[in-house]
Parts: C-alpha cells; sequence; structure tokens
C-alpha cells in the first residue's frame, strides 16, 4: 500500500484520461494532481512537491521529453513515469537518458501503471489489484480517444480505426463499460 505522503502530478493534455487516471489512482492511496501543459506542470511541480510524476508523452504541440530535465531539477527523487501512445525504442532510451524512471505504452492497466510507480519489479513483486480493464473497456475508450482526436468526426475516427462508420455509430450508442 502506498503511504500517505504519495503525491502524484499527473501530466497530461487529454484531461478526461487524466482525470480517469486521477481517480484511478487515488483508489490506491495517491494524493493527486493535474496539469495539461508544460508551463503548469512545473509550477504544480514546484508548488505541490510531488514524490510520483506521470507524464505523457505528447503535451498538445510540445514533447514531455523537453519537460523531462525541468522535472527532475524540480523533484529529483520523484519518481517519474513516462506514457505515450507512440512507443518505440529510441524515445524509451532517450526518456531514461533524460531521467524517467519507467516508460509505459498506453493503454495502461492500472497493475502496470501502480507497478512502475512504485518501482517494482513485476517479475519479483506481487500485486494486489483489484482492477484489471476488461478488453471491451479497453476498446471503449480508443473510442473515445480516437473520436476526441478527430473532434468528434465519427466518420475520420471510423476511417482511423479501419471500421465502418455505422459500426462505430452502433458502439457509441451503448453505454460505457464498467471498469
Amino acid at each position: 500500500m502506498t503511504a500517505a505522503t504519495d503525491r502524484l502530478l499527473i501530466i497530461d493534455d487529454d484531461q478526461a484520461f487524466a482525470e480517469l487516471l486521477k481517480r484511478r489512482l487515488e483508489r490506491h492511496g495517491f494524493q493527486a494532481e493535474l496539469a495539461v501543459d508544460g508551463a503548469e506542470a512545473l509550477g504544480k511541480a514546484q508548488q505541490f512537491k510531488p514524490s510520483h510524476i506521470l507524464l505523457d508523452m505528447k503535451l498538445g504541440d510540445d514533447s514531455g521529453l523537453q519537460l523531462l530535465p525541468n522535472l527532475r531539477q524540480l523533484a529529483p527523487a520523484a519518481r517519474l513515469v513516462l506514457l505515450t501512445g507512440y512507443a518505440s525504442v529510441t524515445t524509451a532510451v532517450q526518456a531514461m537518458k533524460l531521467g524517467a524512471d519507467d516508460y509505459l505504452s498506453k493503454p495502461v492497466d492500472s497493475a502496470a501503471l501502480l507497478v512502475a510507480l512504485r518501482g517494482q519489479n513485476p517479475a519479483t513483486e506481487t500485486t494486489a489489484v483489484d482492477e484489471m480493464m476488461s478488453p471491451e473497456r479497453a476498446e471503449w475508450e480508443h473510442i473515445q480517444r480516437v473520436l476526441a482526436l478527430h473532434q468528434g468526426n465519427v466518420s475520420a475516427a471510423a476511417r482511423a480505426m479501419n471500421m465502418h462508420r455505422r459500426t462505430l455509430q452502433r458502439k457509441l450508442q451503448k453505454r460505457p463499460v464498467k471498469q
């Protein structure tokens, strides 16, 4: 279990995804704050004094990699995990060189996120996580992200997911799957 002093700064420009992460991690004992861009992140890192930082690789037109050295300077002891939807070996190596403690690709389940934030070795540590993301929930969240990327344009989102527009419309009419 995490200590009461575990302070988590979540830096992600996707407000809905950041709120979801915040709720999910607060259930595991973290006190969380959100930031949506680099300037806000640096300000909150200075004021909030996080023990853990969850940083998205892409922040609007900016890169989380550019923010890494400044965050490391403001919170040198914080456990810093970089999240990305565009994972590659090159960026993983670059992130580690710039000071990230771990590197995860989206979508990420709660178990992997908690292991990374706590600095545990998944091969030797066991974590009791009561919530695993179902495939249906992962699909729903993916659809929502793609739809947001296309400013709500169902036809463009369907093309991006290689799906027929009517199929996507039927999926959107269903209620979101409980986590």
